[in-house]
């Protein structure tokens, strides 16, 4: 149950066309129910909570144990989304779902996929931009996060500080985002250039792309975490979901505002 599924009942009850004992019985049976499978509890009210159904972490979990999830949690055709996936998981899903978004680079897969909405000027967005070609898988796990969500988004892709002028021939249309990740490895120096360029929330992540000296992201990840831009807040090493998860509560905040003030 969603939010705007939510009001809709409860304005029902005001008005009378849903009866409280047919509401109660919804609610029961809907967002505040927890189902338990043994080896886990799925969340059936957290969509309602944070705009996203539970997602699924797929990389220690069997593919057995994620089709029974997945089964529970998309039994309302609500997108469910699982990351971190190895390709022979990725593969048994697309062959049990084939409807279903598989993303292999991002190593996602959603049940339920809305359709894509792109962001651009005009259109309160997700920015989300990569240091480099080796920093895109971290990117587009972020923008499934994006695509899940329902949130437009628009890439930027390999405007890395190594070519700074890539990035300041975009800096007009970023300034149209309302939230930025920021993806990069290496000295991790990216997130404190666009946080000084533009006035807008940014999201960091570090990757663990680098030579000997990064220390598998740790580098990015403690020159971020330093950076003496104001508004950086960093994430995990290659930790594109909360990046593109905090990106897109922004927007979603921003949008509620927009329309209660319309």
């Amino acid at each position: 149950m969603t939010e705007s599924d939510l009001r809709q009942l409860l304005e029902g009850v005001r008005t009378g066309a849903v009866s409280a004992t047919d509401a109660l019985q919804r609610l029961k049976s809907g967002p505040f129910r927890t189902a338990d499978l043994g080896f886990a509890q799925v969340d059936h009210h957290r969509r309602l909570r944070q705009g996203l159904g539970e997602v699924i972490y797929g990389e220690s979990k069997t593919i057995d144990q994620i089709l029974a999830i997945v089964a529970e949690a998309g039994a309302a055709g609500k997108p469910v989304l699982i990351t971190r996936l190895q390709p022979e998981k990725l593969a048994r899903l697309q062959a049990e779902h084939p409807a279903g978004r598989a993303h292999p680079a991002a190593r996602t897969f959603i049940l339920h996929a809305p359709a894509p909405a792109e962001g651009g000027p005009g259109v309160h967005h997700v920015a989300i931009v990569a240091a480099g070609t080796s920093d895109l898988p971290v990117a587009e796990e972020a923008a499934e996060v994006c695509v899940a969500m329902g949130v437009p988004h628009l890439r930027h892709y390999d405007v890395g500080v190594a070519g700074i002028h890539r990035l300041l021939a975009r800096v007009e249309v970023l300034q149209s985002a309302t939230a930025l990740v920021v993806v990069a490895g290496m000295e991790g120096a990216l997130p404190s250039v666009v946080a000084g360029l533009l006035g807008r929330p940014v999201f960091a992540v570090p990757t663990s792309v680098g030579y000997g000296a990064s220390f598998h992201g740790l580098s990015a990840l403690l020159a971020m975490l330093s950076s003496c831009a104001p508004g950086v807040t960093v994430t995990n090493i290659d930790n594109g979901f909360s990046a593109g998860f905090a990106a897109c509560q922004v927007v979603r905040a921003v949008q509620a505002a927009a329309g209660r003030s319309a």
